[in-house]
C-alpha cells in the first residue's frame, strides 16, 4: 500500500481552500502558505496532516489531473527518465493502492496490467486487481496467470504498516524489497526493469548490491514528489540478465 492515499481530512469536512497547481516538477504556482484554523474536532496530529495536504502542490496537482494520489507523480518523474511504460509491455503494481500508480501505467498506454494489495480499490479499467497479501505463497502464481505472461516490468511501492520503532519499520520495508527482488527474479521478462521504494538506513545497501548482481544498472531516484523531509527513495533496475 502505498502512503500517499487520496485527499480526505481526517474528523473534518469543511471544505478548504486548495493552493493553485504548479507545472509539473517546479514550485511555480505554489502561492502563499494555507494556515488551518484550530478546532475542537481535530487533534493536533489532524491539524498537522490537513496543513501539509493543503500546501502541498502535488495533492493539488493530482486533483486537477484526476489521479487518486500524489504518488502519481512519483512514477510520472521515473518514467519520464526511464521510459519503462509504453504500449506493449506487461506490469505487475505490487502495494497497488490507492490505484494511482496503475493510472499513470494505463495512461502511457499499458493494457496489460495486474495489481495487488492489502486494501480494496476501486477498479481500474483494463487492470486486474486482487486484494491479498503479497507475501502468501500463491499469491505471485495468481499475479501471473492473471497476466498471462511474463512481466516486463514490475513495480513495488509496498510500505508495512509502521509500528513507530525506526529500526523495525526500516527491517520490515527491507524485507518486503526482498520479498518483491525473489519474485522479480523468478518472474521478471529478460531485459525487463523493477522499480521498488525503499528508504535510506542498513540494509537498503545490501538490496542494491543484490540488484547489480542480477540487472546491468541500478540507480536510486527521489523524485520531487517525493517529499523532502522523508528518507523515501526508489530503486530503479534495468536489463534484467534472466533468473
Amino acid at each position: 500500500m502505498s502512503e500517499d492515499g487520496p485527499f480526505k481530512p481526517p474528523e473534518d469536512n469543511e471544505r478548504k481552500r486548495m493552493v493553485k497547481a504548479p507545472t509539473r516538477g517546479g514550485n511555480a504556482g505554489r502561492g502563499e502558505s494555507v494556515k488551518v484554523k484550530t478546532s475542537k474536532r481535530r487533534t493536533i496530529s489532524s491539524n498537522s496532516w490537513l496543513a501539509r495536504q493543503l500546501n502541498d502542490p502535488f495533492v493539488a496537482l493530482a486533483r486537477a489531473e484526476g489521479f487518486r494520489a500524489r504518488a502519481a507523480f512519483k512514477l510520472t518523474e521515473i518514467d519520464d527518465r526511464f521510459h519503462l511504460l509504453h504500449k506493449g509491455v506487461r506490469v505487475v503494481d505490487l502495494g497497488c493502492a490507492p490505484g494511482s500508480w496503475l493510472e499513470v501505467a494505463i495512461k502511457r498506454g499499458v493494457t496489460d496490467i495486474v495489481g495487488v494489495d492489502l486494501l480494496a480499490i476501486d477498479a481500474v479499467p483494463p487492470a486486474t486487481i486482487l486484494q491479498m497479501d503479497f507475501t502468501d505463497p500463491s499469491c505471485g502464481e495468481l499475479l501471473l496467470s492473471h497476466l498471462g505472461g511474463p512481466p516486463d516490468l514490475i513495480l513495488s511501492d509496498m510500505a508495512p504498516n509502521t509500528t513507530g520503532h525506526r529500526e523495525t519499520d526500516h527491517l520490515r520495508i527491507v524485507g518486503l524489497i526482498d520479498a518483491a527482488i525473489d519474485f522479480t527474479l523468478g518472474s521478471l521478462k529478460p531485459g525487463g526493469s523493477f522499480v521498488a521504494k525503499a528508504f535510506q538506513g542498513a540494509g537498503t545497501n545490501e538490496v542494491l548490491e543484490r540488484l547489480r548482481t542480477h540487472f546491468d544498472k541500478v540507480q536510486h531516484v527521489k523524485p520531487k514528489a517525493s517529499r523532502q523531509d522523508s528518507s523515501e527513495l526508489f530503486l530503479v533496475a534495468t536489463g534484467f540478465k534472466g533468473g
